[in-house]
């Protein structure tokens, strides 16, 4: 699932102590030691996920924070691979159809691949052909040329873009040639090896040199989805980096920070990481 997509499942405690980082305001976090009894993903009932419910709360609108991620991933993208010929991966999808919109120009195929029942069911649907609300989204990525070469993009993802559903912690190693992740890795568990492993195998997925964009809730303290609370990790942009930076060249971090339109209580920003897969 992705989430400043999921607000409420933003598909984003800890065991051991987390590395120091850097707050917002820079400032240095000293993460204590959590908490041994500390929920993992497979604690929490994904397959009842409250997808209409997150739907509206994220995505009813382009948000200004969306926007501004979206055109770091466009402008990363459309530099990136010859048009067509990929296969695309989004891992954690969830009620979140910008990713693949994002991958358009470079794929022949596109996966979504998602844990949930609820969420792998309203994806099936909506592939075939996406509500109107999704447009804003596609007249932004528009702004490249590369994505006015797609023509129909509802015709595009309903002929290349499969639903899958599965977890991140099993997706198989080396399978694609780009790859997204948006908002899944911090909210799917509160034990920071649970999102280090949900990073790496991400990256695992993907083929070496293949560009991917990865996008994270900063700080999150979990958040409420139909009534129900989901977990997070607290994580930061130094941690992400330490974690990424061992598996990916050309690695750029850019964090969004929280504007006037705050998407929900619990959460300091966004970071946007993107970069290519290295040679192991």
């Amino acid at each position: 699932m992705s989430e400043p997509q999921m607000a409420q499942v933003d598909s984003r405690h800890r065991l051991g102590t987390r590395p120091t980082g850097r707050g917002a305001g820079g400032e240095a976090l000293e993460r204590l030691p959590a908490s041994v009894g500390a929920p993992r993903n497979a604690d929490f009932p994904w397959d009842e996920f409250d997808t209409a419910s997150y739907l509206r709360h994220n995505y009813r609108s382009l948000r200004s924070d969306d926007r501004q991620i979206l055109e770091l991933v466009r402008d990363f993208f459309a530099d990136s691979l010859p048009a067509g010929g990929a296969r695309g991966l989004d891992v954690g999808s969830g009620p979140n159809l910008y990713p693949a919109l994002a991958m358009l120009p470079l794929c022949r195929t596109i996966t979504l691949f998602e844990p949930s029942a609820s969420n792998v069911a309203w994806l099936r649907d909506e592939i075939g052909d996406y509500g109107r609300s999704w447009d804003p989204f596609w007249e932004l990525l528009c702004e490249r040329s590369r994505y006015q070469e797609v023509g129909d993009p509802r015709q595009a993802l309903a002929d290349r873009v499969s639903v899958q559903q599965g977890s991140v912690f099993k997706l198989p190693r080396r399978g694609w040639d780009v790859g997204t992740m948006f908002f899944v890795a911090e909210s799917i568990s509160e034990r920071p090896e649970e999102f280090e492993d949900a990073v790496r195998r991400f990256v695992g997925a993907l083929r070496v040199g293949a560009p991917f964009a990865a996008a994270f809730m900063e700080n999150s303290d979990g958040y409420d989805v139909g009534g129900r609370r989901f977990p997070a990790v607290a994580v930061e942009e130094g941690y992400i980096r330490r974690i990424l930076e061992t598996a990916a060249t050309d690695l750029r971090l850019e964090r969004i920070g929280i504007g006037s339109d705050v998407l929900r209580a619990g959460y300091t920003g966004m970071i946007v990481a993107c970069g290519r897969v290295r040679a192991a």
